[in-house]
């Protein structure tokens, strides 16, 4: 076999199994310390990313500060090796940004790589592949949805796709144009989904991670009823469902997947509100345990989070309880990586909530615990070393 042959055969199975070499490294023990980082909406009070440093075994966290200064990263991920932090920049004129932080390993601070366009404006969501190599970003201002290619050391390279969106629906205020609102990748990273607010469609993309690019799929899209709004999207843990949570809707659709060819078929849509709820409501964020049992969203308006049994052969969703997050405009929420605890974000009152999660019923009890943040909009968690 000729060298180049051989060159060839290793690059497509280091693509092949990167997936899961990136998800051993991404769960790689840890002596149970992390730093948890916070993207806010910038203004007075508000300075970028704020950082606190997250002692699993005690459920404590302490407050580092500001960790990057930067305008109004409304979202923030890490590659998954976690050793750089990606932030979006949401501008509302122009195009918007990423930047790329390389992540000091024993103390969580953060060096600034790189600032690269999105191609367009008010950038919502930022999402890299199994393989570290690609990350995706939706512009919800622009209508698009972008791929840029990552550098060997996490820093970002030049753009390598881009969609634009074409468009309305229903809704005569949010809904005259179309409003890409999340890029979430399926499990096998075969396939990115954009849920779109302005048109009511979750649209389907084939990954092709050699080439570090995307195409539309066929089916290239799936419909969720007029006006419901669709926002952001999550996979079940055994790759059989998919949920996406309508934020002008306040709802739950779900929908059974289709791995090989990456179609989505509905099951159900449930309201994430309580009986009797009276006045206006936009849900904002979805997640669901390890274990695929129960499923999150938050509801601003209610000012909550909703929790959902999931019914393991069918995918279909039993609401079971609707806390109170204690504070306003929970935009943001996520459960910590031990599993054990929710992290509320609330925008309006500049908190995050601390919630202890029961492993068997999947009940949320306020700790006590309530970090003061300015304008907290999302969260990620990224292990250190002493």
């Amino acid at each position: 076999m000729n060298v180049w042959r051989t060159q060839g055969l290793m690059a497509a199975l280091t693509i092949l199994l990167a997936p899961g070499l990136m998800a051993l490294a991404k769960s790689a023990p840890t002596d149970g310390q992390y730093v948890m980082y916070v993207g806010t909406y910038t203004g007075p009070a508000s300075k970028g990313v704020y950082g606190f440093r997250y002692d699993a075994r005690s459920g404590q966290f302490t407050s580092l500060g500001v960790m990057a200064e930067v305008a109004n990263p409304s979202w923030v991920t890490t590659d998954p090796r976690q050793r750089v932090l990606y932030a979006s920049t949401e501008a509302n004129s122009g195009d918007s940004t990423i930047s790329a932080y390389a992540i000091d390993a024993k103390s969580g601070a953060l060096t600034l790589l790189n600032t690269a366009s999105t191609g367009g404006s008010a950038a919502a969501q930022v999402s890299v592949d199994r393989t570290g190599r690609i990350i995706f970003v939706n512009n919800y201002g622009g209508g698009s949805v972008a791929a840029l290619a990552l550098n060997a050391d996490g820093s970002l390279g030049r753009r390598v796709g881009f969609d634009q969106h074409t468009g309305s629906s229903v809704n005569p205020r949010r809904q005259t144009a179309p409003h890409p609102h999340a890029v979430t990748i399926s499990p096998d990273n075969r396939f990115l989904f954009t849920p779109d607010l302005g048109l009511d469609k979750v649209f389907s993309y084939r990954i092709d991670a050699a080439a570090r690019t995307f195409t539309p799929n066929d089916p290239a899209f799936v419909t969720v009823a007029p006006g419901m709004g669709p926002r952001h999207m999550a996979f079940s843990p055994n790759g059989k469902f998919a949920y996406v949570l309508c934020e002008m809707g306040s709802a739950v659709a779900a929908f059974a997947y289709d791995r090989a060819k990456g179609a989505l078929t509905p099951i159900q849509t449930i309201s994430t509100l309580p009986e009797g709820f009276k006045g206006a409501d936009t849900s904002a964020e979805i997640a669901l345990t390890a274990s695929g049992r129960f499923l999150y969203a938050s509801n601003r308006g209610d000012d909550s989070i909703t929790e959902f049994h999931v019914e393991p052969d069918t995918g279909r969703l039993d609401k079971i309880a609707v806390t109170p997050t204690g504070g306003k405009g929970p935009r943001a929420f996520m459960i910590d990586p031990t599993g054990t605890r929710l992290l509320a974000a609330d925008q309006t009152t500049n908190d995050i909530a601390v919630f202890a999660i029961d492993a068997e019923t999947g009940a949320l009890t306020p700790t006590g615990q309530v970090l003061n943040v300015p304008s907290p909009v999302a969260l990620i968690f990224a292990p250190i070393k002493r």
